[in-house]
């Protein structure tokens, strides 16, 4: 029987989610599996990826071949170095804990990496924001600015009439004074 470690896709339309499995390759694509090794978020930045890297080294020492994707997650989360690392214990080459050693050192700068990837993502989204409200503060200055302008110029085209009203105004006043004196 021939086994395939690769990715049973879950979710809904137009967002993945995905089960990494070791299934029979004969099996349908989402059908029957014999072991979920993990699964796999690619629509957060960077993708989730949950593996359970002694599950997956054991299968790829049984002869499970992984599908590209698949491939690459396991390379990503490590998996490959270990079996890498496992097969040079088994032959003599290292010893169980310098292979310990190199892989606890490879995972501790794997995630400095993501974690740096991680806060570059987050001052990206963090500088877009303030850009829009940049942006947002000119856009409502400008229409601050205009609507002080259309005030100042109805002002001054009502002035004058109302200069024109306020002479008016004390005569007509005296005038009713002296009709109501009379």
């Amino acid at each position: 029987m021939s086994v395939k470690i690769r990715l049973q896709r879950h979710g809904k339309k137009g967002k993945p989610f995905y089960w990494i499995v070791a299934a029979d390759a004969r099996a349908k694509r989402d059908g029957r599996y014999l072991e979920k090794l993990g699964t796999y978020n690619p629509n957060t930045n960077p993708a989730t990826v949950n593996l359970d890297i002694d599950g997956a080294v054991k299968w790829l020492q049984d002869g499970a071949q992984p599908t590209d994707t698949a491939k690459t997650i396991l390379s990503y989360k490590g998996a490959m170095l270990k079996n890498h690392l496992v097969g040079g214990v088994r032959k003599g080459a290292l010893t169980e804990e310098q292979a310990e050693e190199k892989f606890q050192a490879w995972v501790d700068q794997k995630a400095g990496k993501v974690a740096s990837k991680e806060e570059t993502v987050a001052k990206a989204k963090l500088d877009v924001k303030a850009k829009a409200l940049e942006a947002e503060k000119a856009v409502n200055e400008a229409r601050i600015a205009a609507a002080i302008e259309e005030v100042v110029e109805e002002v001054a085209e009502v002035a004058p009439e109302a200069e024109v009203v306020a002479e008016a105004a004390p005569e007509a006043t005296e005038e009713k004074k002296e009709d109501s004196a009379e």
